[in-house]
């Protein structure tokens, strides 16, 4: 591997979990309310539970489109959205924190595997590349959770 594609892949690494100039997805979840989760603030379109599963959902299949072949992404755009504002259960938010947890691992790990062009294009996709997944995987969640903690602010968490 040359200097420039492992310096490549250390910044993607970077990206994808980072707080350099913005919050790491384990900060903007932290103890966060449960009383609050499913409550969207006055004139805000999404809870913090509709965020954190839009999260998980998307990470999740662009992960899976990215790595297997047979993967059927969920109905545009409802199925990257849960079906209510708030937790069905206590134990949800946590379930969901830890899969995105470890999807976003598994993510880093891809990246991290050298044995995978990061240019070549997806041979099941339409013209995606693993380097396209990972940078639209880093600006989603980035947007997102700019959303989440705005979300806790104006909820006064």
């Amino acid at each position: 591997m040359t200097d420039n594609e492992k310096s490549l892949r250390d910044h993607l690494r970077q990206v994808l979990d980072w707080d350099h100039a913005h919050l790491k997805f384990d900060d903007a979840v932290k103890d966060f309310p449960p009383a609050l989760r499913g409550v969207r603030p006055a004139g805000g379109p999404h809870s913090a539970w509709e965020l954190l599963e839009h999260l998980r959902i998307t990470l999740w299949d662009i992960l899976e489109f990215t790595r297997d072949a047979k993967h059927v992404s969920p109905k545009f755009p409802e199925g990257y959205w849960p079906t209510s504002e708030a937790p069905s259960t206590e134990s949800a938010w946590g379930e969901s924190v830890a899969a995105f947890q470890s999807d976003l691992r598994a993510m880093v790990d891809l990246v991290a595997d050298e044995s995978i062009d990061l240019y070549a294009r997806i041979p099941h996709g339409d013209g995606q590349t693993v380097l396209r997944e990972i940078l639209l995987t880093a600006d989603h969640n980035a947007y997102h959770l700019g959303q989440l903690v705005m979300v806790r602010r104006l909820l006064g968490a």
